[in-house]
């Protein structure tokens, strides 16, 4: 295996928990904001399947998908219903949390093992020239 692939591996799970912190973070930012009258409510997620494998290419790597609603009784916001309803996405604030720190805690695994590894080869070029 190649040395630019090991770190490669790294870079990417540094990239990886990078998008998770990115969607968590965004749709803890969006539990609160009103969804307007017909449209979906919407939550930031890692992609997977094809919009996943295109990641490295690309550059991307978040997509939004459907998302449960939560629905509040306020009739003076603006984006109420007829009833009065105003809808929201349903959020868990647990889980979103969570994400942070367990992806928080991987960025961190993975800027030690990218650390580590670009050390052992630097150390093994100064081997390497004496």
């Amino acid at each position: 295996m190649p040395i630019d692939s090991v770190l490669d591996v790294a870079r990417d799970g540094l990239s990886y928990e990078r998008l998770r912190l990115d969607a968590a973070s965004r749709n803890i930012a969006a539990a609160n904001v009103a969804v307007p009258a017909g449209q979906d409510a919407m939550l930031w997620r890692v992609g997977s399947g094809a919009a996943f494998s295109q990641w490295l290419g690309q550059g991307g790597g978040l997509e939004q998908a459907p998302a449960a609603t939560r629905v509040v009784h306020d009739p003076g916001n603006p984006l109420a219903d007829a009833n009065g309803q105003v809808r929201f996405p349903q959020v868990d604030l647990v889980q979103e949390m969570t994400t942070l720190m367990t992806a928080s805690r991987g960025y961190e695994a993975n800027v030690r093992s990218f650390n580590l590894l670009r050390s052992m080869l630097l150390r093994s070029l100064e081997i390497g020239a004496k």
